[in-house]
């Protein structure tokens, strides 16, 4: 019966797996990474090297400022440039150089890009690589405006994220990023000529502009959708200007536990049910079976006793008349 009582466990182990999140095995979607942290935190970048033997060098570069940070050339020291002396540290962790910057502030919000400079035929090409999107959030009058600041809808539902911009839409360049469960660029809008939709979402977004007001709207949302949101514009030569987010949490998830967890309640109690009913029948069935065998043996042996009295009584009168 030891098998009966491992069934609780079983079932519960069963009952609660699907409350626990899948692990994505996965690699991101798109190339280009997103980091979010607060002004005065610090932030790696990744720079894979390809170790070509035509490599002159590889330099980490904000493309829209056309800035160079730091540039490595080929077996000589960096050349770092004078807005982020005594902020930034560097390492080659393998296959790749990891770029730290500390002491972040808001103008440290740009798009980096890794780039290889090679050379071919006696001339130096770049050899563009990985994008990361920094943002740098900070408490000031120039953050855009972004609502709800929180939204709950139920799975397969939609929601509309609302952001008020600050430049003109000749000069801007718009993202939604997703920041914290799995960072990506969800939207990106260059000068209102293009747009570009992360393929996690594909046909589920749809965004409006009025004025300097964009309207993003999100549909038949999964559970695998819930994150933190935030809107980001790039006027002109400036660093990106960001938002306080919008936190998604679709309720799939709970719901699906919850339901579980009852299910959980029910299935356990039907087992503990069917356990005692069990343990009692088999009881029962024991307690009766050894009542009747001690009642068949207690008849058997007094009716023996009396007939072996009764037979010599009736034997010693028998003689005795006789005598």
């Amino acid at each position: 019966m030891l098998w009966m009582l491992c069934l609780p466990n079983a079932f519960l182990f069963l009952l609660l797996l699907p409350c626990f999140p899948a692990q994505n095995g996965g690699g991101n979607e798109q190339s280009t990474d997103v980091i979010s942290a607060w002004e005065g935190d610090s932030v790696s970048i990744t720079c894979p090297m390809n170790g070509s033997q035509n490599q002159v060098g590889m330099h980490l570069t904000a493309i829209r400022q056309n800035l160079n940070v730091i540039y490595f050339p080929k077996e000589k020291p960096p050349n770092i440039n004078p807005d982020f002396v005594n902020r930034i540290k560097y390492s080659e962790e393998g296959e790749n150089f990891r770029i730290t910057l500390h002491r972040l502030q808001q103008s440290d919000s740009k798009v980096y890009v890794c780039s290889e400079i090679v050379k071919i035929n006696d001339h130096h090409k770049d050899l563009y690589g990985k994008t990361t999107i920094v943002v740098v959030k900070a408490r000031s009058s120039r953050a855009l405006e972004q609502t709800p600041l929180y939204a709950n809808p139920e799975r397969g539902q939609s929601v509309n994220i609302t952001c008020v911009l600050k430049s003109s839409p000749a000069e801007e360049e718009f993202y939604l990023l997703r920041i914290h469960v799995q960072p990506a660029t969800v939207l990106s809008v260059a000068n209102l000529s293009g747009s570009e939709v992360s393929p996690a979402f594909g046909n589920r977004l749809e965004y409006s502009r009025e004025k300097n007001t964009i309207v993003i709207t999100l549909h038949n949302l999964q559970e695998q959708d819930s994150d933190n949101y935030i809107c980001a514009e790039g006027p002109k030569d400036s660093p990106l200007l960001s938002a306080s987010g919008t936190m998604l949490l679709v309720k799939g998830v709970e719901q699906a536990c919850e339901k579980s967890s009852w299910d959980m309640y029910a299935l356990l109690i039907v087992v503990a049910l069917l356990f005692c009913a069990l343990v009692c029948c088999t009881l029962y069935c024991v307690d009766v079976k050894k009542y009747f065998q001690k009642e068949k043996a207690n008849v058997v042996y007094e009716d023996m006793s009396y007939n072996s009295r009764r037979s010599t009584l009736v034997r010693t009168n028998t003689y005795s008349r006789g005598e």
